[in-house]
């Protein structure tokens, strides 16, 4: 929950190649504060059946920018696999990008919660609402 001196961050994943939430997808998340600073870890969590991430970490006070990175060829490499079962001549070359770490600027007082559309061979990212 964002206060008047720091911001909040939420997020979920859509695989866009099958329209369904990506569930099990680990997310880290990490916030400075300046474009010169360090980045600090916070903490992560992973997606939930429904592609939501609901317990990610607060951001403390100062935090100017945030990244997200979401560890996606794991969950590639179990689509893989559950395809692989159902239609044994399915080849896929698995993730594309095997991990998509998005940065933005944050302010206090907002929050921003930052949706990732997902495919094998390809993202997308938006401040949602």
């Amino acid at each position: 929950m964002s206060t008047d001196t720091t911001a909040s961050v939420s997020t979920h994943i859509l695989d866009t190649s099958i329209g369904r939430p990506a569930a099990a997808v680990a997310v880290m998340l990490a916030a400075r504060s300046g474009g010169d600073a360090p980045w600090v870890t916070l903490g992560g969590s992973a997606t939930d059946a429904d592609g939501r991430c609901k317990d990610l970490p607060a951001l403390p006070e100062g935090t100017t920018h945030v990244r997200l990175d979401f560890e996606t060829e794991a969950y590639f490499f179990n689509k893989q696999a559950e395809a692989q079962q159902d239609a044994p001549r399915v080849r896929d070359s698995g993730a594309f990008f095997p991990e998509v770490a998005i940065t933005f600027a944050v302010v206090p007082g907002e929050h921003y919660h930052v949706p990732l559309l997902l495919n094998p061979f390809g993202y997308s990212v938006y401040r949602g609402s």
